[in-house]
């Protein structure tokens, strides 16, 4: 995949470092306005992100993009891609090739084709507009001794005017992820946003570890919430190691080490008017059988046992009991010892400070022609294609004046 490498002109106009999402995109753009734009990447296969993403399926955007939905140290740096390049648009981008999608749940957008369809228009829009492509090219270094840049890789030196970076963050090393991205971004000038695996699953530690293992692959339906960060009402997965399922891994993405998860495991309901429903009409039913409706038998077990109820029927408890039980499932303090780290983080919180980035054009304010886009930058979305929708925008901008 992707076209053979060719040193007989070393002096292309753009040069884009990452074969992902956002540089193809941005590689496609350059090379549409005629820039002679060459992608490099150390890889043997581009896009890998795209193709694990939805497993397989990929969830290529979400048509409840805003930028609320977005993580930054500038909450308002996104704003302005988001706005120029929606959802929509590169919804014309799929169907120009024939795509076709559905939504699934909550706006997240899937490709009826899998990933490898979304992979190959890219691949063919680079081709089409005169781009090229050379995998396996690791870049050695990078210097500006004029108003071209020099890029040493393994294969020969290249020259450009305009430089793109589109590493990615840290998230999956197994698939390539370094901080090369990063330690550019040092060279010329620019900070970096301390660095932390999100959208990843919890691990917890000692008795509620191996409680949780005990009922690994148990699901329902939560909201949950860390301290400085929004509710989510989604699935949570009991694992053998801690809790995954989107509502873990999109509050992963707010917490902070040693800071206790609020879980209501009856999101769409009030307990306590069901229990005090239950308590006046069906007072012989067991506390176990009765929570058992609204939630999985295994963890319903669990939770009785938690507050030594076991065999006890409705009708012996104590209002103070039963407020006690109901706080219990509606303020469940969950407290991780730790996420699984970037080895499964879907994406990385952190990144190149976006003060010294320019909003409408990703450009660097520290040196002309240099730009950062995707997911190198500190602009991390929620789980559900908001991430996707930035690579494309983000490189979309980059695009028009690279």
């Amino acid at each position: 995949m992707g076209l053979k490498f060719d040193h007989s002109d070393t002096n292309p106009d753009v040069i884009v470092i990452g074969a992902g999402a956002a540089g193809l995109f941005a590689a496609i753009e350059t090379a549409r306005r005629g820039r002679k734009t060459l992608v490099l990447d150390h890889a043997k296969k581009p896009a890998e992100k795209i193709r694990i993403s939805g497993g397989g399926r990929c969830n290529f955007t979400n048509v409840e993009t805003e930028p609320k939905r977005f993580l930054s140290e500038n909450p308002h740096f996104a704003k302005s891609a988001l706005a120029r390049y929606t959802p929509w648009d590169f919804m014309d981008r799929m169907a120009a090739h024939g795509l076709t999608w559905h939504e699934k749940t909550l706006g997240q957008l899937f490709c009826d084709q899998k990933s490898g369809a979304v992979i190959q228009f890219l691949l063919d829009d680079l081709a089409a507009a005169g781009g090229e492509l050379h995998l396996q090219t690791p870049v050695k270094a990078i210097t500006k001794p004029d108003d071209r840049f020099n890029v040493s890789t393994e294969h020969g030196d290249l020259t450009c005017a305009s430089l793109i970076i589109a590493t990615g963050g840290l998230s999956i090393p197994k698939i390539g992820a370094t901080g090369f991205g990063y330690d550019i971004a040092r060279q010329f000038g620019h900070d970096i946003i301390e660095t932390r695996p999100a959208l990843v699953p919890f691990t917890l530690s000692g008795d509620l570890k191996d409680q949780f293992a005990a009922l690994s692959g148990v699901s329902t339906p939560v909201s949950m919430r860390a301290k400085a960060g929004p509710a989510f009402t989604e699935g949570l997965l009991l694992t053998h190691r801690g809790v995954s399922g989107p509502a873990a891994l999109q509050v992963s993405s707010y917490w902070c080490p040693g800071e206790a998860i609020d879980v209501d495991f009856s999101p769409e309901t009030s307990l306590k008017d069901r229990l005090d429903e239950a308590r006046r009409d069906e007072s012989r039913l067991p506390v176990q059988e009765w929570l058992s409706r609204f939630l999985p038998n295994r963890l319903a077990e669990m939770f009785v046992k938690d507050l030594d109820l076991e065999g006890q029927r409705l009708a012996n408890l104590s209002n103070a009991v039963s407020d006690e039980f109901i706080s219990h499932l509606t303020h469940y303090e969950l407290r991780p010892v730790g996420t699984e780290g970037y080895r499964t983080a879907e994406v990385t919180v952190g990144g190149v400070n976006t003060d010294g980035l320019s909003s409408k054009t990703m450009e660097s304010k520290h040196c002309l022609g240099l730009y950062f886009i995707g997911e190198v930058v500190d602009v991390t979305g929620w789980l559900g294609g908001y991430n996707f929708q930035w690579a494309w925008a983000s490189a979309w901008a980059a695009g028009q004046v690279a």
